[in-house]
């Protein structure tokens, strides 16, 4: 049996919290930028699954269940999980509450409790960021997906790349906090192609770091900046967080490739 991932690890203590799960959904979604940053995940995951009626769709570190909540009332059939049992009352409570259903499952993002190619579609939002083995996180996003996976990383290239450096030493000393890594893009499309997965298309959704945007706290000011920094070419160099959508390379274009 293969090892599993240290459970000391902050992103099982700090998730495990009741507390954090009551304030979860409103320190991250909460204000005029929370919101922006709401509708924008629901529209980029919508433009990058296409069509959500009937599809089988498994969202993996769900939390309070806010993309699974969306894709099922777009008619998926959802399946959720979380190793956090607080974060899966609180997002079983809101489907109850919106009359919406979602399969809630406790479960890690390391062993994936699912059989091969399960689901059409894997989403997997703010994980692999914060999981002890993000390799292994991944490859097992893939196992279970037909056709895509989505997930989503900071970028090195990014103002989160700093934040990370201070959280992690932070964190060496014995403070507590999320000690989150950053990802280049040739280390994650490295990673996909070993698993035989490829980059189908990118988001990229500010230049400027979220927490400057929520002290702020202009909408406005937030679409307009962004806005000029993407005409001048920052966003493609500089945008974070990234959101990928890869799908599987199919055998026959495998066996092309192998004949060039």
């Amino acid at each position: 049996m293969t090892e599993g991932p240290a459970r000391d690890h902050y992103s099982y203590d700090l998730y495990a919290d009741p507390n954090m799960a009551r304030t979860f959904e409103e320190r991250r979604f909460g204000g005029p930028i929370g919101q922006l940053v709401a509708g924008e995940q629901a529209r980029v995951l919508a433009n990058m699954i296409g069509r959500i009626h009937e599809r089988t769709i498994l969202d993996v570190g769900t939390g309070t269940g806010r993309a699974a909540l969306m894709l099922a009332r777009g008619g998926a059939r959802v399946t959720a999980i979380d190793a956090s049992e607080p974060m899966l009352e609180v997002a079983r409570a809101r489907a109850a509450e919106q009359m919406v259903k979602v399969h809630f499952l406790r479960g890690d993002a390391h062993d994936l409790d699912f059989k091969d190619r399960s689901f059409d579609v894997v989403v997997c939002l703010r994980v692999l960021m914060h999981a002890p083995d993000w390799r292994r996180c991944l490859s097992e996003l893939c196992r279970v997906a037909d056709r895509l996976v989505i997930f989503d990383y900071p970028s090195a290239r990014s103002a989160a790349f700093v934040q990370s450096v201070m959280r992690r030493a932070f964190d060496a000393v014995g403070g507590r906090t999320e000690a989150y890594r950053v990802f280049r893009d040739r280390t994650i499309a490295d990673a996909l192609a070993g698993l035989q997965f490829r980059k189908r298309s990118v988001h990229r959704q500010f230049v400027m770091p979220i927490q400057l945007h929520k002290i702020i706290g202009s909408r406005r000011f937030t679409t307009k900046s962004e806005h000029v920094l993407d005409r001048v070419g920052l966003l493609r160099l500089l945008g974070s967080p990234v959101t990928v959508c890869a799908e599987r390379i199919r055998f026959t274009e495998q066996l092309r490739s192998a004949q060039q």
